[in-house]
C-alpha cells in the first residue's frame, strides 16, 4: 500500500528519504532556507516545495491542496520556547519561540493523518524534569492520537555515527492498534570506514579540487555498506570537494592518530598554551568506530586518514546519505544541509516500522 508523507521542516531531506526508502510517496517539503529546498526539490522532483515562512500558508489554501491526500506528516520543527512556566502561560502559543511547533501542530489538526512523526533534539525529552515532554504529549493526544516517544541512537540503525535524536511518533485514535519502537529492528554496527573506506585513495589522485569536480569511482566497494550507497550513482561522486587547510593546521593533525584530540599535538606548535579546549577540538576520526556526530562543517572533527575535514560527500556517506542524493548551494550550504539532516537510514528503520503498522491497520482502505 503507497502512503503519501508531506515533510515539513524538511531541510534537505534526511527524514524524506528515509520515508522514501520505506516505500512511501513523498509529497511535499516546506522548508525557510533555500538551499535546502533547492536540493530537496532536486531529490524529491515530484512534490510541491515551499521555501518561506511556513505560517503564510493559511488554513484554505493546505486543505486545497492537501486534504484527503497526506496520510503521514513528517518533520523537526525547533522547540525552544517549551519550559514548564512557558506551557503554565495562556499565551505560550503566541511565544516566537513555540510558532513552529504549533505550526507542525496546525498542519494535523487540519489534515488529520493517519500519523505523524515529529523528530527533535533529545533534550527536549528531559527538559524542566520531562514536564515539557508531558505537555507535549498531552497537545497530541488531544488531537486524536496515540503517541510513543523515543531517543534512538543512529548507530543502532546502520548509521556510521553517533548521533541521538528523540521521535514522536502519532498514531490516530481511529485506528485498531498504536505504534511501538520496541518493534524497530537494531542493525549491524557500520564503521568510519566501511562508510567511506572505498574513496581513501582518491586523496592520491588530487590534493586539491573544485565544488563542481566529479570523480569516478574506480574502486570496487568492500562491504555491503558501499554498496548501499553507491547502488544507483553508476559510480559518480558528486559534493567531495578535496579541500587541505593551512600548512600550521595540517603540521598540527600529522601528530594526532585515529581517535586523538589537540591533546596530541606538541605544545609548540600552538600559538597560545590552553589546556580547556573541548575534546572535540582537532579530533582525528577513527577508521574502526563509529563517527562522532557530524556538524555543519565546522573544523571539529578530521578525516581518519589525512590531515583534513571530511568533504561533503565523506560527511553525508557518514549520515548514511547515498551516492546518487546531489546537494546544492555553495560549499557552506552543503555542509550545514548535511549536519542539520535526520540520518536518512535512521529514519528508514522508523518508517519501515511505520508502514508495516498503517498498512495493518488501514488493509481495508482502496491503495
Amino acid at each position: 500500500m503507497r502512503h503519501n508523507v508531506l515533510d515539513l521542516f524538511c531541510g534537505a531531506g534526511g527524514l524524506s528519504l528515509g520515508f522514501k526508502m520505506a516505500g512511501f510517496n513523498i509529497v511535499g517539503g516546506i522548508d525557510f532556507n533555500q538551499e535546502a529546498i533547492d536540493t530537496h526539490a532536486l531529490n524529491f522532483k515530484d512534490g510541491f516545495h515551499f521555501c518561506g515562512d511556513i505560517s503564510t500558508l493559511d488554513n484554505d489554501f493546505i486543505l486545497k491542496n492537501f486534504e484527503g491526500k497526506v496520510d503521514v506528516i513528517i518533520g523537526g520543527p525547533p522547540c525552544q520556547g517549551f519550559s514548564t512556566a512557558n506551557m503554565q502561560q495562556k499565551d505560550h502559543k503566541d511565544d516566537e519561540r513555540n510558532k513552529l511547533f504549533y505550526q507542525f501542530i496546525r498542519f494535523v489538526e487540519l489534515l488529520k493523518p493517519k500519523a505523524f512523526v515529529m523528530e527533535n533534539v533529545r533534550g527536549i525529552l528531559t527538559k524542566d524534569d520531562g514536564h515539557v515532554k508531558e505537555a507535549m504529549m498531552k497537545i497530541m493526544d488531544d488531537l486524536g492520537y496515540n503517541v510513543d516517544v523515543r531517543v534512538l541512537a543512529a548507530s543502532d540503525y546502520g548509521v556510521p555515527q553517533k548521533r541521538m535524536r528523540a521521535f514522536f511518533v502519532g498514531t490516530s485514535k481511529l485506528l485498531d492498534e498504536a505504534f511501538d519502537f520496541n518493534n524497530i529492528q537494531k542493525k549491524p554496527i557500520v564503521t568510519v570506514k566501511d562508510a567511506i573506506g572505498d574513496l581513501y585513495d582518491l586523496d592520491n589522485e588530487t590534493k586539491l579540487s573544485t565544488v563542481e569536480d566529479e570523480f569516478n569511482l574506480k574502486v570496487e566497494p568492500s562491504c555491503e555498506y558501499q554498496k548501499t550507497m553507491r547502488m544507483d550513482s553508476d559510480n559518480i561522486l558528486y559534493n567531495h570537494n578535496i579541500k587541505y587547510p593551512k600548512e600550521i593546521v595540517q603540521i598540527r593533525m600529522s601528530h594526532v592518530p585515529e581517535g586523538g584530540n589537540w591533546k596530541d599535538v606538541p605544545d609548540e606548535l600552538w600559538d597560545t598554551i590552553r589546556t580547556n579546549r573541548h575534546s572535540s577540538a582537532y579530533r582525528r576520526l577513527n577508521s574502526n568506530e563509529v563517527s562522532i556526530t557530524i556538524d555543519t562543517g565546522h573544523m571539529n572533527y578530521f578525516h581518519p586518514k589525512y590531515n583534513r575535514v571530511p568533504t561533503v560527500r565523506e560527511s553525508a556517506r557518514i549520515q548514511s546519505f547515498p551516492d546518487d542524493f546531489i546537494f546544492t548551494g555553495g560549499q557552506g550550504a552543503q555542509f550545514r544541509q548535511v549536519g542539520n539532516a535526520v540520518p536518512p537510514l535512521l529514519s528508514k528503520a522508523i518508517a519501515e516500522t511505520l508502514k508495516t503498522y498503517l498498512d495493518r491497520n488501514t488493509s481495508g482502505e482502496e491503495n
